[in-house]
């Protein structure tokens, strides 16, 4: 069985095992920016068989374990001196997402993240708070950065977002099958992943479990998807 050998997996990480976690996340200005919303977003997943719910914030976790019973990952975007935002970037920060009701806290593990501490911060939140880490990685040297500090998974969420991966702008499934071959930690596959069909790949490809967000709580990103597709590529009228 894959995983066998690996570090024990964690009972609240055994609920997700080949299942599906939907990310439960708005920007701001999107029409459905507020608590209740997300709330009910992380209903519907529920209802049509997600097995956990990855959101962001104390308030939002709040809300949703309010109204669900699955496992939350717990995550906290803060802007940094670079001006750019990092996942969970301060012990106080997971603490919050902690006390909130978040069962799970994820933190960017990339090389950009571990600058900031990522891996001090990995090893703090698991002693002090005993929650498993899932690291936010982009490639397998951050993964294997990411595992030797304790992470209890590796989450391919940062490919395609950072310096050296920003070339990649679609689900990368062979870089799933090669995380997997590498990593001696459990693999979720996040990211770019737009279909059924894509989220199969992943668990094909090995992975322990596959979150999907934007394809599923997202309607102005699901809505401009289907829009350009009917776009005429020369002139940008709409097709008839």
């Amino acid at each position: 069985m894959l995983y066998q050998n690996r570090t024990a997996i964690a009972p609240v990480l055994q609920k997700l095992a080949r299942r599906l976690i939907v990310s439960c996340q708005a920007r701001e200005g999107e029409p459905f920016r507020d608590t209740e919303s997300q709330a009910r977003f992380a209903i519907s997943a529920v209802d049509g068989g997600a097995a956990g719910i990855r959101t962001e914030g104390p308030d939002d976790i709040r809300a949703i374990r309010a109204v669900v019973s699955v496992p939350i990952i717990g995550i906290r975007k803060i802007k940094q001196e670079d001006g750019r935002v990092l996942i969970t970037p301060t012990f106080e920060a997971a603490r919050e997402l902690f006390c909130a009701g978040a069962d799970i806290i994820a933190i960017d593990v990339t090389a950009r993240g571990r600058r900031f501490g990522a891996i001090e911060r990995l090893g703090r939140v698991r002693r002090e708070l005993k929650l498993p880490v899932l690291a936010d990685i982009a490639t397998i040297d951050d993964a294997m950065a990411a595992a030797d500090a304790g992470a209890d998974a590796v989450l391919s969420t940062m490919r395609g977002y950072t310096d050296d991966t920003a070339h990649i702008g679609t689900f990368d499934r062979e870089f799933i099958r090669d995380l997997v071959r590498q990593s001696p930690v459990l693999v979720i596959a996040e990211g770019m992943i737009e279909t059924p069909e894509q989220a199969r790949a992943a668990l094909d490809a090995g992975a322990y479990a596959v979150i999907v967000g934007s394809a599923i709580t997202r309607p102005v990103t699901i809505a401009r998807r289907f829009a350009r597709a009917l776009e005429n590529i020369d002139g940008g009228a709409r097709t008839t």
